[in-house]
């Protein structure tokens, strides 16, 4: 069982940036791919972003391309940098992680994930 714990999220202008952090609680954080996934009210969650187990490979939705990057730490803990927020990036916004080796995109293919962290970016 991993435990995630997401934070960092709030109100900013629209243009401004955040830092969203996920830690983990299982020692073999480094074992998992990470993504970072968004569900706006009234939409499907979505996929935002994913980090390969060492953290050498990222992919990106289009979305995201360009404005946000998603890193991870050696000390269990994933990272959402987002810059040039935009009204439409408003969503809670979840890390989530997946036991699969290969690049997901799915949220079926992700095996646990945190309570979420709310992002609302104002016009």
């Amino acid at each position: 069982q991993v435990l995630l714990v997401e934070s960092g999220g709030g109100l900013v202008q629209a243009g401004g940036s955040l830092t969203l952090s996920c830690v983990a609680s299982e020692r073999t954080f480094s074992s998992y791919r990470m993504g970072w996934f968004r569900q706006a009210p009234g939409k499907e969650r979505e996929f935002v972003a994913t980090i390969s187990r060492s953290g050498d490979r990222t992919y990106y939705a289009d979305s995201a391309k360009g404005r946000f990057t998603i890193s991870r730490d050696n000390a269990k803990t994933l990272y959402l940098q987002m810059n040039s927020l935009k009204p439409e990036d408003t969503a809670v916004y979840y890390c989530a992680a997946s036991a699969k080796f290969a690049l997901v995109v799915h949220t079926s293919h992700y095996n646990y994930w945190g309570q979420g962290t709310q992002v609302t970016v104002s016009s």
